[in-house]
């Protein structure tokens, strides 16, 4: 489940909750009134070799780089 960040409009306090994409926002733990989801970053980073490192899939050695098969 992903973690949400959120910002109550009234009192400014702000708050995470882990919840399901389909929930509706929680009210404000502070106040109760009706809170605004924030844009936050991503904790998500991709490490070690693969495909997005290392190019894979690129062909090299010329256009089309296939393997010399054909018509």
């Amino acid at each position: 489940m992903p973690i949400y960040e959120y910002r109550c409009p009234s009192c400014s306090h702000r708050f995470e909750k882990m919840m399901k994409m389909s929930d509706a926002p929680p009210p404000c733990p502070s106040c109760g009134a009706a809170v605004d989801k924030q844009i936050s970053v991503s904790s998500f980073h991709l490490k070690g070799g693969g495909w997005y490192s290392d190019h894979y899939g690129l062909k090299s050695g010329g256009e089309g780089g296939g393997s010399g098969g054909g018509e």
